[in-house]
C-alpha cells in the first residue's frame, strides 16, 4: 500500500490549502457569527472546480479520484465547518444522485450545472418521524397523467432553502415499505408547490442552512424519476454509504483545525514560567489528538481506496465516519481545555470547532446507527 500523495493529489491539496487559507479562515468567525450563505466563497470554489471535483469533466466536473475529493473537504472543513457542508451535501449527495441513478439527458440538464458550481444541490430524506427510520417517511408521489404530484414535508435539509436543484424522496407505492420509495429531481424555482416552511437555528455548522421543506400539491414532470419507481430506498443507501467518507473528511478538517490552534497556544501561553507545551500532560494531550487525526486519515482513504476499486466498502465507510466523527469532538474538547477558561469563550475559535464537530456524529448516520451497520458486516459475513 503506498502512503505517498500522488503528484496531482499533493497538488489538489496544496490549491485547496491556499484558498481556505487566504480566503476561507479570514471570513470564518463572520460566517459563524452572521450564519449567512457565503455565496461569494461558492462562486470561487466554483471558478476552482471544487463544487464538482468527482464528477468527469465531460459533465462538467473536476474528474478527480475520490482521495482528491476527500482531501478538497478536508481541507475546506478545516477553513469552515459550515462550508464544508455546503459543498459534501451538495456533491456527494444532491450531485451524486443524479450522477449515479440519473439518465443522460438528465445527467446533461441537472448534473452538469451542479458539477460546475451553477446551481447548488440539496438532499431531501429526512423527515420529522423518519431520520434513520426511513420507511417511515410520510411524503407521497401520486402519478397523474404524465405527471407526479408530490405531497409531505423534509426536515434538516442541508442547503434546503438556497437550492437551485433538491433530489426529493416520496413514497409512490404507501403499502410497499421501503420497496415503494422512489426519488425525483425537483427545481425549486420552476415548480409550483416547494415551500422553505424554516431553516432551523443550529449550534454549529453555520454558514450552510438547514431547512425544513413542505411540498403542497408539488407537480414533476415524469421525466424527474431519477431510475426506475420503487429504487429510491436503495439508491438512498448507496449515496450516503459514499456520503460518510466525506463526513470524515469534515471530521478530519475540523480536528486538524482543533490541533492546530491548540498546538499553537500551547507554544505561547505561559504559566509557571514556561510554555503550557512543556508541561508533560499538555504534551501528552497533543499526542494523543495527532495520532487520532492520523489513524481517521486511514480510515477514511481505505475506504475511498475501495470505492474507487469498486470493492464493497459499506463497513469501511461507515467504520471511518463513526471514527473520524467521534474523533473530532474529542480533538475539539481537548482543544478547548488546553485553551482553558479562553478556550469557552469566543475569544478563540476553540469552541466553534467544539460546535461544528458535534454534528458529524448526527447527519448522515448516527453513531448509533453506524455500530449496528458495522455489527451487521461483522455477522453476515
Amino acid at each position: 500500500m503506498d502512503f505517498a500523495l500522488s503528484a496531482e493529489q499533493q497538488q489538489i491539496r496544496d490549491m485547496v490549502s491556499e484558498f481556505v487559507d487566504e480566503e476561507v479562515v479570514p471570513v470564518a468567525d463572520e460566517i459563524d457569527h452572521t450564519d449567512e450563505f457565503p455565496q461569494e466563497l461558492v462562486d470561487e470554489m466554483a471558478e476552482l472546480g471544487l463544487m464538482g471535483m468527482p464528477f468527469p469533466e465531460e459533465y462538467g466536473g473536476a474528474g478527480l479520484d475520490y482521495h482528491s475529493y476527500a482531501i478538497g473537504i478536508e481541507e475546506i472543513s478545516r477553513g469552515s465547518g459550515g462550508l464544508g457542508t455546503v459543498v459534501a451535501a451538495h456533491t456527494s449527495l444532491a450531485g451524486n444522485m443524479v450522477y449515479e441513478f440519473g439518465n443522460e439527458s438528465q445527467k446533461e440538464s441537472y448534473l452538469t450545472p451542479l458539477a460546475a458550481g451553477e446551481d447548488v444541490g440539496a438532499f431531501a430524506l429526512s423527515e420529522a418521524g423518519a431520520g434513520s427510520d426511513v420507511p417511515s417517511m410520510e411524503t407521497t408521489a401520486e402519478k397523474d397523467g404524465d405527471e407526479y404530484v408530490i405531497d409531505g414535508g423534509k426536515l434538516w435539509i442541508s442547503n434546503g432553502s438556497v437550492a437551485d436543484t433538491v433530489t426529493v424522496f416520496a413514497k409512490t407505492d404507501p403499502d410497499a415499505g421501503n420497496k415503494g420509495i422512489s426519488s425525483f429531481v425537483v427545481r425549486p424555482e420552476e415548480d409550483d408547490g416547494f415551500i422553505v416552511e424554516n431553516t432551523e437555528e443550529k449550534l454549529g455548522d453555520k454558514g450552510c442552512p438547514t431547512a425544513e421543506l413542505r411540498f403542497d400539491d408539488l407537480r414533476v414532470p415524469e421525466d424527474r424519476l431519477l431510475g426506475e419507481e420503487g429504487e429510491g430506498f436503495v439508491q438512498a443507501l448507496k449515496t450516503l454509504n459514499g456520503g460518510r467518507i466525506t463526513i470524515a473528511a469534515r471530521s478530519l478538517g475540523i480536528a486538524r483545525a482543533a490541533f492546530d490552534e491548540a498546538r499553537e497556544y500551547a507554544g505561547e501561553r505561559e504559566q509557571f514560567g514556561q510554555p503550557i507545551g512543556e508541561f508533560q500532560s499538555i504534551k501528552h494531550k497533543l499526542a494523543d489528538m495527532d495520532t487520532k487525526i492520523q489513524a481517521a486519515r486511514m480510515l477514511m482513504h481505505k475506504a475511498a481506496d475501495k470505492k474507487i476499486r469498486g470493492e464493497d466498502y459499506i463497513k469501511d465507510s461507515s467504520q471511518a465516519k463513526l471514527y473520524a466523527s467521534e474523533i473530532s469532538r474529542e480533538v475539539a474538547n481537548e482543544g478547548i481545555q488546553i485553551h482553558g477558561g479562553y478556550g469557552y469563550t469566543k475569544d478563540f475559535p476553540a469552541e466553534r470547532f467544539y460546535r461544528d464537530a458535534k454534528l458529524n456524529e448526527i447527519y448522515e448516520g448516527t453513531s448509533e446507527v453506524l455500530r449496528n451497520t458495522i455489527g451487521d458486516q461483522l455477522l453476515d459475513n
